[in-house]
């Protein structure tokens, strides 16, 4: 391998590639200053719109949460009931596009030119991959969601799956297996192909433009075949001043449930309150945290800490698996598998349905969240991802996580159903989850009624916790990589600023009207950030193609030179 590299850190191609002869200098609109002792490097205009833009946010909603909480709270069903078809049909598009990128030519593309090489080995890649992409999520609703869907008593179920409860909560057993069935199909809808492919072509996008073309490690990079030199200017500003909203309140979100669960368990195992005054605590020790673990960077803080985290999770998911019983959850996980595949298209299909609360409240939120966090995960994975080739890259992103996901839900939310299944008037789940809906509680509920519960539900928390660094931390690279105009070595303190401002947004969300505004603020991040997306699809084919085609002239003139 090569030691050269561009000015700011960023690979130049290996071998043979086809790369942009653009005059763009990475950083040449940046402003250079310093504040007191430190040292900054932002992008003008991108970094002062958007930190001044998150400030006045934050502001508000801490300064008037009422007149907030009221606006989030009429803000998410409007977005859900109207854009629900839009976020859904461009979700299809972006498994499609990966399946059929798989499956083509261009997958032999190697990202980092024909002679690159791999920065990191399988397990610590995907280790990374798997901590920043879902962490906090599999660890909130991994009982929450299949629970839920098993026996909804709102009306709302998955393609209106029967519900296995009759009156005081009687099981009607003849409705149990389906109940089961869908419950583990509608799971797995949202956690396995569709969010995947959506970090996925994010990141094909940026390390494709960035590794191969010898662009900006930033969102607007990947527009150059089709704005050409405008990129540069303010059509690029808007692309990637959108991307650092989408990222900031998607990792709000994420943030806001990791500090619910993480105050849930605290309460439920050693009675501290479940207060919003305790969160902002929880939220602020820990943004305190991820800013340390941010001034180590990328190998020293967050390749670290994913290992960590992924070891302890791996850990838990066996102790449940064996001691819930591993015959009875492998034998749900394999149907679970086989129903997530027979009901993909029906799940998949925003028009005619009558399950909208299965629609709006779950499918419209989760597209959004996942498209509102596709900036984060896709630029995470794209520095992490240098030297695979496209169809390398694609199939561990799309296939390998998704089976993964699938089997965690399996693992989690089996266990929980068979233990509303063994004791439906009793089940501990069953009275967080159906008969209350108290989300946060939700796992803990389910490892209450297993062995070692004080021991496991501690393990659950310190998880939380770590993938809320993890989280934390490699989102504030991601955003200070952004603002920075594509530098990836830009000073720390610009790392410290948004790893605070994280916080302090998720702070003011949830003062502001808690998991309504979390959502709210997620969705309408998420909705112009889904054309961004649509609009990289059509970019990647454009830069694939010219990798392909200079690949062939390159073998042609070796051919005929031998």
């Amino acid at each position: 391998m090569t030691d050269e590299t561009t000015n700011q850190g960023i690979p130049m191609p290996e071998g043979v590639s086809h790369v942009i002869d653009t005059d763009y200098e990475i950083g040449q609109d940046n402003l250079e200053t310093s504040v007191g002792r430190f040292d900054l490097d932002i992008h003008n205009p991108v970094f002062l719109i958007s930190a001044s833009c998150i400030v006045l946010f934050v502001a508000y909603a801490l300064l008037a949460p009422g007149q907030a909480s009221d606006f989030f709270g009429w803000l998410r069903p409007t977005l859900t009931s109207n854009f629900d078809w839009f976020f859904m049909w461009a979700a299809n598009i972006f498994v499609l596009f990966c399946l059929a990128l798989i499956m083509s030519p261009y997958g032999s593309v190697r990202l980092g030119g024909e002679d690159a090489e791999p920065d990191y080995s399988y397990l610590g890649w995907f280790a990374m991959l798997f901590a920043a992409g879902m962490g906090i999520g599999l660890m909130f609703f991994g009982v929450l969601e299949p629970v839920y869907y098993f026996g909804t008593p709102y009306g709302d179920a998955p393609l209106g799956a029967p519900r296995p409860f009759g009156e005081d909560s009687v099981l009607i057993s003849e409705n149990v297996e389906a109940a089961r069935r869908m419950a583990l199909a509608a799971t797995s809808y949202h956690w396995a192909l569709h969010p995947w492919a959506i970090y996925a072509v994010v990141a094909l996008a940026l390390a494709l433009f960035s590794y191969n073309k010898g662009l900006p490690l930033t969102i607007r990079s990947a527009f150059y075949p089709i704005f050409g030199e405008r990129v540069w200017g303010w059509t690029g500003h808007v692309i990637d001043t959108l991307a650092v909203f989408a990222t900031l309140f998607g990792l709000a979100t994420s943030l806001g449930f990791g500090a619910q669960q993480a105050n849930a368990g605290l309460e439920y195992i050693y009675g501290i309150p479940n207060t919003v005054t305790v969160q902002v605590l929880l939220i602020t020790a820990i943004t305190a945290v991820a800013t340390i673990s941010v001034m180590r960077g990328l190998d020293g803080g967050v390749k670290v800490l994913s290992e960590i985290n992924m070891a302890i999770a791996f850990v838990l998911l066996l102790f449940i698996l064996f001691v819930a019983g591993a015959a009875t959850i492998l034998s749900g996980f394999g149907r679970g598998i086989l129903a997530y595949f027979s009901e993909i298209i029906p799940l998949s299909n925003p028009h005619g349905r009558e399950d909208t609360g299965y629609v709006h409240g779950w499918t419209a939120f989760y597209w959004a969240w996942w498209i509102s966090w596709s900036p984060f995960v896709g630029m995470f994975i794209a520095r992490v991802s240098r030297g695979r080739t496209v169809r390398e890259f694609l199939t561990c992103v799309l296939i390998i996580p998704s089976m993964v996901c699938v089997f965690w839900m399996a693992v989690f939310g089996g266990a929980a159903i068979e233990q509303v299944i063994a004791d439906p008037t009793g089940s501990a789940v069953k009275a967080q989850v159906l008969d209350t809906y108290n989300p946060p509680l939700s796992l803990f509920a389910m490892l209450g009624a297993l062995p070692f519960s004080a021991v496991t539900s501690t393990i659950a928390i310190v998880l939380v916790i770590v993938f809320f660094v993890t989280s934390s931390d490699s989102g504030s690279l991601v955003i200070d990589t952004i603002t920075a105009g594509g530098k990836v070595d830009a000073p720390i303190p610009q790392r410290v600023f948004w790893c605070v401002f994280e916080g302090l947004v998720a702070i003011a969300l949830l003062l502001g009207g808690g998991l309504e505004a979390l959502q709210a603020m997620v969705i309408s991040t998420g909705l112009p950030f889904t054309v961004v997306l649509l609009l990289i699809c059509v970019a990647i084919i454009q830069g694939l193609r010219q990798e392909w085609r200079t690949l062939a002239r390159d073998a042609a003139s070796n051919q005929g030179s031998a």
